[in-house]
């Protein structure tokens, strides 16, 4: 059997809905770590303000990363319902029994983030008069997590 057709054969690790959901809590983590040592960091170069700028971008990262994770978990848990109905398999577990986030909740729940995101920020930026970069800093610190984690991924052979 040529080499080409073994490795055909042999199927990838599937990536549930377990491990996706680690691995955004792993990011939010990262971001608060992120943060308490990029804190100290910009209080010494640009003060104290700064320094809270970065916090509030950070804070606001961690928050979008916890938020996307509430709603993966409910949509993947609608998905799978309706997978059961598709499949016709015997006495599915109707969607209201099981335990998972409503829908609407988690949805409501990010466009409020949203909204509060975006007081957070004109609050910040009006009333510290510290560096924007900062801030950028801060909010950036999601998008890195994410990069760690992927390659994290990417190297276990997960994905």
């Amino acid at each position: 059997m040529p080499d080409e057709q073994v490795v055909a054969t042999v199927p990838p690790s599937p990536y549930t809905q377990a491990q996706a959901s680690h691995s955004l809590e792993r990011a939010v983590w990262l971001v608060l770590g992120f943060a308490v040592v990029g804190a100290p960091i910009a209080w010494l170069l640009r003060g104290w303000q700064s320094a809270a700028l970065l916090l509030v971008g950070a804070a606001i990262s961690a928050s979008g990363l916890y938020e996307w994770r509430r709603l993966m978990a409910a949509l993947m848990h609608r998905m799978d319902a309706q997978d059961a109905v598709q499949a016709q398999l015997p006495k599915p577990v109707p969607l209201e029994d099981r335990k998972a986030p409503s829908i609407g909740f988690a949805v409501a729940g990010f466009i409020v983030r949203l909204g509060v995101v975006i007081v957070v920020l004109y609050v910040s930026l009006k009333y510290l008069h510290g560096s924007v970069i900062a801030l950028a800093a801060g909010l950036s610190m999601g998008v890195f997590a994410l990069l760690v984690e992927g390659l994290r991924l990417l190297r276990s052979g997960t994905i």
